[in-house]
């Protein structure tokens, strides 16, 4: 076997420099460092097929080249060797599109309900806040999930930001003659002015006093707890219209439910 020891190897003419006849095997031993980290590799269409430990540095090889099992040189897969984006951290997951994101909805995460204590008189004069007699349902069963809802003077406050279904179920005397009686839903995003969202009634032509429900339901975006409220109303009230209420069990009764994160 011939020895040829030159310091560099260049083209007779042009630019293409070829080893080796198609068929041979060029070997380069151990001990040897191939520096090729000033050049651009061109791999071969095939698929390159390798054994025991392979070290490429700053070098790219598209995956339909490689068979095989890549194992990282620590045998781990950290957050910090991943390129994905967005945050990574416990509480998001790996997208297939390389993103991390949150998961979608999370679960419930709110459930509140309250309910009348006793029977209420409100809307004679026009719109009123359902504002008295109202406690948090503490009856054997009941369990809410989360903070729970907070109440003043008929305002409700949310205890995070999300998507809420807001239900109200009333169970009302309609005293006779009192053609449309009222329940509402109103909204503010501005913690100042209320519209209405939601509305029922409910009318008695007859001699005597009946008893109805009004059920009334809103989905509300709250993008913001301090600015973001709901009140019960009634309206359109007779002197002896009610909504029924019971401290042992619910007649007429509110609930919130966290169906998931804010769209805003």
């Amino acid at each position: 076997m011939s020895k040829l020891e030159v310091d560099k190897i260049d083209p007779q003419s042009g630019t293409d420099l070829e080893l080796g006849t198609s068929g041979d095997t060029i070997t380069i031993p151990a001990g040897v460092t191939f520096d090729s980290s000033a050049a651009t590799n061109t791999l071969p269409s095939t698929v390159v097929t390798t054994t025991g430990t392979q070290t490429l540095t700053n070098k790219s090889i598209a995956t339909t080249q490689l068979t095989g099992t890549i194992t990282p040189s620590d045998s781990t897969v950290t957050l910090a060797k991943l390129t994905a984006t967005g945050t990574q951290d416990a509480t998001t997951f790996l997208r297939g599109d390389n993103t991390f994101d949150a998961p979608p909805l999370g679960g419930i995460t709110e459930v509140d309900m309250w309910r009348l204590t006793a029977d209420t008189n409100t809307g004679i004069s026009g719109v009123s806040a359902v504002d008295v007699n109202l406690e948090r349902v503490d009856t054997d069963g009941f369990a809410k999930i989360g903070t729970g809802m907070a109440q003043s003077s008929g305002i409700w406050t949310f205890p995070s930001t999300g998507v809420y279904l807001i239900s109200g179920e009333g169970n009302i005397n309609v005293d006779n003659g009192d053609t449309n009686a009222l329940m509402l839903i109103f909204t503010t995003t501005d913690n100042s002015n209320y519209a209405q969202e939601a509305v029922n009634a409910v009318g008695n032509g007859s001699s005597s006093e009946i008893r109805s429900n009004l059920t009334v339901k809103y989905i509300f975006d709250v993008t913001n707890t301090s600015t973001h409220k709901i009140k019960f109303a009634t309206d359109s009230f007779a002197t002896t219209t009610t909504l029924r209420g019971n401290s042992g069990f619910n007649e007429t009764a509110f609930s919130f439910i966290r169906l998931g994160d804010t769209n805003g």
